[in-house]
């Protein structure tokens, strides 16, 4: 058995398709025979592959701030055939003609440009989400349509990548919560012949990119070797996009104990002043100990304790 009380941090798996997100995460503990918590940050489709980091130990503390992060996707969305499950795993509900006068590719670029920024997603029947203690898959299964109220998710980018025929291949760059698979189901009825994500996989999120991810083999590997801790990247390391913030000795035993943390008009985070900005905390010794969240009251800023590690 590792050692449960120093395997922190993430692992970034590549997932394969054919696997549930959960299906990684039971592999992970079975393999690691750990007793500590493991979770993901962020559901992928069983269909998909791609990015999915996962975390171990004091990380699963700060996994929200991960899936908060912008995610990059790159899609194939197919034309003139729309299914129940908005992919290419459902059953085809409809098909339509695709008029090539009208699909060129530069009706496609302005399609795609009404969606960028703040849309609504209505979330498909089959999906995790639920309702009265239900998925919504598990209702569809039982052939349930339940009304879903839309939800706000934001596109920064849309970039095709190819056009051929019926096939677009785009990269998104999108917020947490977007449906991709509703995205191109939406563009298909926009651009009026309808349409399914026949491919799909995550690119990156946050720090976490295809290039540095590892398959459940190799993960496995490295555990056979001795080697897995050579792969799990430190919680502080996931969070670098934030700022920092150094306690002094006496102030490190204030900030555990749950108290707010004046600034120090010597302190080089004077510059991350934003009310409600969040930010890494480090002890006295420079070691990463949790994340504080900046409030205001009157003329003055404090650090107050949000979430802590040990």
């Amino acid at each position: 058995m590792y050692n449960r009380y120093k395997m922190n941090g993430f692992f970034n798996v590549l997932k394969p398709p054919g696997m549930t997100s959960f299906d990684v995460v039971a592999y992970l503990k079975k393999l690691l025979n750990t007793g500590e918590k493991i979770g993901h940050a962020g559901t992928l489709d069983p269909g998909a592959a791609g990015v999915l980091p996962i975390c171990i130990g004091n990380a699963t503390k700060v996994v929200n701030y991960i899936m908060d992060m912008k995610k990059i996707y790159r899609a194939e969305l197919t034309l003139g055939v729309s299914t129940d499950t908005q992919d290419s795993f459902g059953n085809v509900v409809e098909k339509r003609d695709i008029d090539y006068d009208d699909i060129s590719i530069e009706n496609i670029r302005k399609v795609m440009d009404n969606f960028i920024g703040e849309i609504e997603q209505i979330p498909p029947m089959y999906s995790a989400i639920r309702i009265d203690g239900k998925r919504l898959y598990e209702l569809a299964r039982e052939g349930k349509l339940i009304e879903r109220k839309p939800r706000k998710v934001y596109i920064y980018s849309i970039d095709i990548v190819c056009f051929n025929k019926d096939k677009i291949l785009f990269d998104v760059v999108c917020s947490k919560g977007t449906y991709v698979r509703t995205l191109c189901s939406d563009i298909g009825d926009a651009l009026g012949c309808g349409g399914h994500m026949s491919f799909l996989i995550r690119k990156k999120t946050g720090i976490f990119e295809l290039d540095n991810s590892y398959t459940l083999e190799q993960i496995a590997g490295a555990a056979k070797n001795g080697k897995i801790k050579e792969l799990i990247i430190p919680v502080e390391e996931a969070l670098k996009d934030y700022g920092s913030f150094y306690l002094s000795n006496k102030n490190e035993r204030k900030f555990k104990n749950g108290n707010y943390i004046e600034y120090e008009i010597s302190d080089k985070s004077k510059e991350h002043n934003e009310e409600g900005k969040i930010l890494k905390v480090f002890d006295n010794n420079k070691q990463f100990i949790g994340l504080g969240e900046i409030i205001h009251k009157g003329d003055k800023s404090f650090i107050k304790p949000k979430k802590l590690l040990n």
